[in-house]
């Protein structure tokens, strides 16, 4: 599956590039996050507890970095291990451009495949979730962002 969109976020593009490489950070933003650990040159792992349709499950994984082009963009990949729940795997390709009144604005490609029981729930409910996932990740990280730059003129 594949799915892609748009953020504008009210902070200079050097804000939005700091903490998208900040593993405190994305740990805010991503929906059931209960652990991430790393940095952009090592990768981050983390431990990610979901539920899709009737299926729970704690996800174990790895994100990687790459296509590193500073202040611009970048390429995530990684993995998640659910044990019998499944796995989810994918990237996306993330990128900054100036936006409207000295914002950024974040665009991103994502593409990600699950495979177990996962699965087998159909792929009318993994995009629906998938898109809601990516949805609230996002709008997370664009309120983290602003949030950061009020507290620091404040």
């Amino acid at each position: 599956m594949e799915l892609s969109g748009t953020q504008e976020i009210a902070a200079d593009r050097e804000t939005v590039w700091a903490h998208l490489n900040s593993a405190e950070t994305l740990a805010a933003c991503i929906p059931g996050c209960e652990e991430l650990v790393g940095s952009p040159e090592e990768g981050f792992d983390a431990v990610v507890v979901q539920k899709v349709g009737p299926v729970k499950a704690k996800f174990r994984g790895r994100v990687e970095l790459s296509d590193i082009t500073p202040m611009q963009s970048y390429r995530l990949s990684g993995e998640g291990k659910g044990g019998v729940a499944g796995f989810a795997r994918g990237g996306a390709f993330v990128t900054l451009s100036d936006g409207e009144e000295g914002g950024t604005l974040l665009a991103y490609e994502v593409e990600a495949r699950v495979g177990g029981k996962l699965a087998q729930l159909g792929n009318r409910i993994i995009l629906g979730f998938a898109r809601k996932m990516i949805a609230r990740f996002f709008e997370r990280f664009g309120e983290v962002v602003e949030e950061s730059g009020e507290a620091a003129e404040g």
